[in-house]
């Protein structure tokens, strides 16, 4: 790969200079200048084409640190901090939480079944699937289905997943193991629409994105990110595909997934928005003078949700905690997360190399935005959470 751009600063400006901090972050600023050195060798090696990384304690925060570049084989498109990502799987626990939400309105309950919100969730074993089992990876769903290249090539619509869904047969019967599950994520932004009468894109938007000012975030790119004057998709960071991903029809970087709107995977966003959905979680739901969601759905959503299934192995449920679309801070696993957050820590990844994580221990939190796929092992990013973790003083 050739070596790109040396620059990293913006050419516009930023709200929350980036190097200033606020002193009530309680951050060692050394610490940190070599968290920013890291990021800065690793994109103008081309290792990384472009990062983001903006973390916080409670609701301080450093603001957006931007580095590399916005498009692959530009060096004329440094990347800005309100740049936007396909953060691929950190969709799921915000789908999770817009679940939760209707839980607290009473029009949802845990325990009900899938085939009694749709009705052509049918066959062998599905009759015993619950929302409980979509939320933890415990349905025996499949991650993806067998034919996913070929329904992406012929640029099927959500719907068309859905259905091939409901035929699939399952894994295990549900509660007796965990299988990550991205499938079981698309049958609750389908249980989400049938409930709510809104897209799951739509409910996100009002109940969460609007609420916090996530201006830069939606499930899917609507059309007038397209076709405004000063069209948003213009701040979308080009993504580096693997090989085995690179037919532009659907890969990634295609108009069809930007605007699909999966809800396994779906989101675009900005490292900014990320930051005041992590805020939110750690102050029990509440931002600015709103309550986006209640503490009670937040405490059961990041706690262990495996123990009460008792099917489960027992290995799973103490090394491989899930909570309600969260993964939990896993012992003795460093990939993504790190080493350094406490027990009590929890987020998610994405496949497009991004992370986010929340660690009400210590009241800190971290997004890191790339646009170099790192599974299984995320690598970059634990190694960046590690240095974030213990730039904390």
């Amino acid at each position: 790969m050739s070596k790109r751009s040396t620059s990293n600063r913006p050419p516009i400006s930023d709200p929350n200079p980036p190097d200033v901090l606020d002193p009530d972050l309680r951050i060692d600023p050394d610490r940190w200048n070599s968290i920013k050195d890291l990021a800065s060798r690793w994109t103008e090696s081309d290792e990384i084409p472009a990062i983001a990384i903006c973390v916080g304690r409670g609701d301080r925060s450093t603001g957006v640190q931007p580095f590399g570049r916005l498009q692959l084989d530009s060096t004329d498109s440094p990347l800005r901090p309100d740049s936007i990502f396909l953060v691929a799987s950190l969709t799921k626990p915000l789908v999770a939480m817009a679940a939760l939400r209707l839980v607290e309105q009473g029009k949802l309950c845990l325990n009900d079944r899938v085939t009694s919100l749709i009705p052509k969730f049918k066959g062998p074993q599905r009759y015993s699937v619950t929302l409980r089992h979509l939320l933890t990876h415990t349905s025996g769903l499949p991650d993806q289905l067998s034919d996913n290249r070929e329904l992406r090539a012929n640029q099927t619509p959500l719907r068309g997943f859905v259905e091939k869904t409901c035929q699939v047969k399952l894994t295990f019967p549900p509660g007796r193991g965990v299988q990550y599950q991205s499938m079981g994520y698309l049958l609750l932004g389908e249980i989400i629409e049938q409930v709510s009468g809104q897209t799951c894109a739509e409910f996100l938007r009002d109940e969460f994105f609007r609420p916090l000012a996530m201006h830069d975030t939606a499930l899917g790119a609507p059309d007038d990110w397209y076709s405004s004057d000063s069209p948003k998709i213009e701040r979308l960071a080009e993504i580096r595909i693997p090989d085995d991903r690179s037919d532009p029809s659907w890969n990634w970087n295609s108009r069809y997934w930007q605007t699909l709107g999966a809800p396994w995977g779906g989101l675009l966003t900005t490292a900014g928005d990320l930051g005041k959905y992590c805020r939110m979680m750690l102050a029990h739901g509440h931002y600015r003078g709103h309550q986006v969601i209640s503490r009670a759905s937040i405490d059961r959503a990041t706690r262990n949700q495996l123990e009460s299934l008792r099917d489960v192995p027992e290995d799973d449920r103490r090394c491989k905690p899930w909570g309600f679309g969260w993964r939990l801070n896993w012992p003795a696993h460093s990939a993504n997360f790190g080493d350094l957050t406490s027990p009590r820590a929890f987020g998610h990844w994405g496949a497009t190399g991004t992370l986010m994580w929340m660690d009400p221990e210590r009241d800190l939190w971290a997004v890191i935005l790339t646009t170099q796929p790192q599974e299984p092992h995320g690598t970059y990013l634990a190694r960046l959470s590690n240095m974030i973790a213990a730039a904390f003083l």
